[in-house]
């Protein structure tokens, strides 16, 4: 089922960098959240709807939702962020990193053979066989902030296409605050800080596809995000999601939908993408935004996550195909992502979805 979620007043998400009292004096949000954000609150609220006793038996939580990297059945695809439009429900996805505007057009870059970077004097983070150099005309990154899921398949298409702002969607609104001694509740000096919040426009939320829990309600409220900001969800019908290309052509790109962890950083150890895709396929060329930093508070253990760096949601990986090659059948959520504790809990609850097209 896929599941609309629309804010009651505003949502917190921060990001995964720690913000401990007198660490730091700035939260950040971000939208839509990560992953790990909205496997939090739909686990959690499967919890309060099937224990009626208190939620501090480990036993009956592992038996019901897991642990902290198993799962169990659940499956996730998302967050999306999504607006409601004549009736339908229509994903929204960040800028493409490859963007450029030329003239006011909004356009792709095309990997193009050069000289060798040694010789070039080029230092790339990313080195790949071909580069997307940008000529004198084109303007990075002037197509805007997001692209509706028709107008972003025809982007990727190569086709001139208009996004919209990010103002459009949701804005930011920072709040400022003190911290407080609990036992004297007297404000702390120097403990100044600030927090960024989220307001969606109207009709505009989150869209999550859920598997799994077969008695989940097709509407209600939940908690999600920092200080447990309400949510009102309700089953809707978007369009599917697309299924991987049975055969992929001997060109095609991978847009990410959701960031993803590789273990070798911006791509797999040794650029082993065989783990993906079945046949000869070869990486080409890439255009990687700024890593996402993904960690987290565990409640459990009562400590910080490790803080790890995913490749961004719009990001684009291009490949070439020598011969027949498909993806590899049997991925969790045909989902393209490795994991740093080796199970599929990254792949299980939204990291590393991603469109398939032709270049």
């Amino acid at each position: 089922m896929w599941l609309f979620l629309e804010a009651l007043d505003v949502w917190l998400f921060r990001d995964g960098r720690p913000f401990d009292a007198l660490s730091d004096h700035r939260a950040r949000s971000l939208f839509p959240p990560l992953p790990t954000v909205t496997q939090g609150a739909v686990r959690s609220h499967y919890l309060a709807l099937n224990v009626t006793g208190p939620l501090n038996d480990r036993a009956t939580i592992g038996s019901l939702v897991g642990s902290g990297s198993d799962v169990k059945e659940l499956r996730l695809r998302g967050p999306f962020l999504a607006r409601r439009e004549g009736g339908r429900i229509v994903r929204y996805f960040p800028r493409p990193s490859d963007a450029v505007s030329v003239n006011g057009a909004t356009n792709a870059l095309k990997p193009a053979s050069g000289p060798e970077p040694a010789s070039s004097g080029v230092i790339s983070s990313c080195p790949t066989p071909q580069l997307l150099g940008l000529s004198d005309e084109q303007v990075k990154g002037g197509i805007g902030g997001w692209l509706a899921e028709d107008d972003l398949r025809a982007y990727l298409r190569g086709n001139v296409v208009t996004a919209v702002t990010a103002d459009s969607l949701f804005q930011f609104e920072s709040r400022v605050g003190i911290a407080r001694n609990d036992a004297t509740r007297v404000t702390e000096e120097g403990a100044l800080y600030e927090v960024e919040f989220v307001r969606p426009q109207a009709d505009v939320g989150l869209l999550l596809e859920l598997q799994g829990y077969a008695d989940w309600p097709s509407e209600g409220l939940l908690r999600i995000g920092g200080e447990g900001r309400a949510a009102r969800f309700q089953e809707v019908a978007p369009e599917p999601w697309p299924a991987p290309i049975e055969r992929l052509p001997r060109r095609f790109k991978l847009f990410f939908a959701t960031p993803a962890y590789f273990d070798g950083g911006w791509q797999p150890r040794g650029g082993a993408w065989s783990r993906f895709f079945e046949g000869d396929v070869n990486l080409v060329a890439a255009a990687v935004g700024r890593y996402e930093s993904v960690g987290g508070y565990d409640l459990a253990e009562a400590r910080h996550k490790p803080s790890r760096r995913y490749v961004p949601a719009g990001s684009v990986y291009y490949f070439e195909s020598h011969g027949q090659a498909r993806v590899r059948p049997g991925l969790v959520q045909d989902a393209v992502t490795d994991s740093p504790t080796g199970h599929s809990y990254e792949a299980a609850i939204g990291f590393g979805q991603v469109l398939i097209e032709e270049w």
